[in-house]
């Protein structure tokens, strides 16, 4: 059976609505990053950059989320348009992966748990999370779903971080967004995500933001 390490953060559930929409069984393995478990040797030897999620299939093991998502459509041969939408879904699945999260993180890191009030990068991250976000909400213009009518990886991929916009970029941001929170909501009312929703009740992850829990997410603290 697949083996799938995850958090409740936004990569990790991505992977997980996947799991759930193609109705691969897997075992869910939690790994709780404020506890510092993503440095313990046995995880480090899934992925040497210390983050989840990862999956191991038999004898393949994939890190990286957008990664995964690509290997698990392949696999599975679900949600994953081909033909003329096959570039669009590569060139938007990597805009995800090399700026709405990246950028949303930081926005998030910086907004609430740097140790030290930091005006310009806040102002950066933040301008840049709301100008990828506008692009992501432009582009829903006129469609269903990122790629048009049919439902993809893609979206997945979009749900993963748009479910961490308000905490991001603050509660009134759906004003500005949208076409973001449609997605969002039509992908909430899926039976797959609301089951993935639900690994919350799976496993206890340690909620408090504490000095260890710093100390686990920011190794750069420890220097």
């Amino acid at each position: 059976m697949l083996k799938f390490y995850y958090s409740l953060a936004p990569n990790p559930m991505k992977v997980a609505l996947f799991l759930e929409e193609a109705g691969l069984p897997y075992e869910p393995i939690a790994v709780d990053t404020r506890k510092g478990e993503q440095h313990l040797p046995a995880f480090t030897a899934l992925n040497p950059n210390a983050k989840v999620p990862v999956i191991v299939d038999g004898a393949t093991t994939v890190f990286d989320s957008s990664a995964i998502l690509l290997y698990l459509a392949d696999k599975t041969g679900q949600f994953l348009p081909a033909g003329e939408h096959r570039g669009a879904l590569l060139s938007w699945m990597m805009f995800v992966a090399s700026g709405i999260g990246p950028f949303t993180g930081q926005c998030v890191h910086f907004k609430h748990y740097a140790p030290e009030h930091m005006p310009y990068a806040l102002k950066r991250y933040e301008f840049e999370a709301w100008r990828h976000w506008k692009i992501i909400d432009a582009h829903l213009t006129g469609k269903t779903w990122m790629l048009g009518e049919a439902y993809s990886v893609l979206d997945m991929a979009v749900w993963g971080w748009a479910r961490a916009v308000p905490f991001a970029l603050g509660p009134e941001c759906w004003a500005q967004l949208p076409q973001v929170k449609r997605l969002l909501d039509a992908v909430n009312e899926r039976p797959a995500a609301q089951r993935a929703v639900a690994l919350k009740d799976r496993h206890s992850f340690k909620a408090e933001m504490d000095e260890e829990a710093r100390l686990a997410m920011f190794p750069h603290l420890r220097a």
